[in-house]
């Protein structure tokens, strides 16, 4: 684009996220909600006359639009392919929810559709853009810690009977692609990967102990990375009444906690600096209501989207970024499944 215009953008799905997505881009400058789309027409119509914007339940129109230029995939996890990869050939750039989808099959298809039509691609994974985790990030890249020894994510949340009844896709493997993993402990576990970089191998174990459901609602998992350092995933969505989620790194010299979107502890040998107040946020906690999740997170990858649009540069949190988080969670199945290590 030779000179700043606004970005039209266009949702596919008018469920529960899809007002997040909705909510942001009514409030980010230079954005414009244009249209959303529902297969049910009738939540189609709701969401259009609830955002003053055109709806379709057919996305394939939607996408015909040119004055669209960003698709937000808000579909659930694996419904994910067959909206993206139309809007990747009708030439949209994709933004898509967590996770990316819920097989690396499928996903590699993502991929390597957005890279064969030239759009850029952008999965959510607004954690990695908190204060705290920046933070924390940064200290690890500067050798504050020392060398990193030992990382654990603990998702410990709880969803209710009905959570899973209202919504009958939800803990499916077909279309959550599991429960507490693929779902609410993802977005710890791509922290978690982040700041300590590649997984080498994985030992899981899930199961089923209070949900009738098909996915997991306790996953575990010993981690060794490739740095040498080990590690320990806990996700559930049975821990009553559901406890903020955990992201616990040591080093040699020091430890950093983050508490949902808080640095709790920040012990560094030699540094009286304490990080914790100065990069507070509200935590808008999902541990036991996900509607409570803070929407403030998804502002600053659609303003991501919009500036790599008009810098022709790829986003910060790309395809091969988002499928990182989505191996790890697919090998802890098969480890648990087989009995073995699996080596990524």
């Amino acid at each position: 684009m030779s000179e700043k215009k606004q970005i039209g953008f266009g949702i596919v799905g008018a469920g529960m996220i899809s007002a997040f997505h909705a909510q942001c881009i009514k409030e980010i400058a230079g954005a414009r909600l244009v249209a959303i789309a529902d297969k049910i027409p009738e939540k189609a119509r709701q969401a259009g006359e609830k955002y003053g914007v055109d709806h379709y339940d057919d996305y394939h129109k939607m996408f015909q639009r040119d004055d669209i230029n960003v698709i937000n995939i808000c579909t659930p996890s694996g419904l994910h392919l067959e909206p993206a990869l139309a809007a990747a050939q009708a030439g949209k750039h994709l933004i898509i929810e967590k996770p990316l989808e819920i097989t690396l099959d499928r996903v590699d298809q993502i991929i390597n559709t957005c890279k064969k039509a030239k759009v850029k691609l952008a999965c959510i994974f607004q954690r990695r853009f908190d204060n705290a985790a920046q933070k924390l990030k940064q200290a690890v890249e500067n050798n504050q810690l020392g060398r990193i020894i030992l990382g654990d994510a603990y998702i410990k949340w709880f969803r209710t009977h009905k959570y899973y009844a209202d919504a009958k896709w939800r803990g499916t493997l077909a279309i959550d692609g599991g429960a507490a993993l693929m779902n609410q402990s993802i977005h710890t576990i791509d922290l978690l990967q982040w700041i300590m970089g590649p997984v080498q191998s994985i030992f899981g174990k899930v199961g089923t102990f209070t949900h009738d459901i098909e996915g997991e609602d306790i996953g575990l998992a010993i981690l060794t990375f490739k740095n040498g350092a080990v590690g320990v995933i806990e996700g559930s969505t049975s821990a009553y009444p559901g406890f903020p989620s955990r992201l616990e790194i040591h080093g040699e010299k020091g430890t950093v906690i983050i508490s949902d979107r808080n640095i709790t502890t920040w012990e560094i040998e030699g540094e009286a600096e304490k990080p914790a107040e100065l990069f507070a946020q509200e935590a808008g906690s999902g541990s036991s209501d996900p509607t409570k999740i803070n929407v403030e997170g998804h502002k600053p990858q659609i303003e991501d989207m919009i500036n790599a649009i008009y810098e022709g540069r790829d986003p910060t949190l790309g395809g091969s970024e988002a499928r990182k988080a989505v191996q790890i969670i697919t090998s802890i199945y098969e480890s648990s499944k087989t009995g073995k290590v699996i080596r990524l």
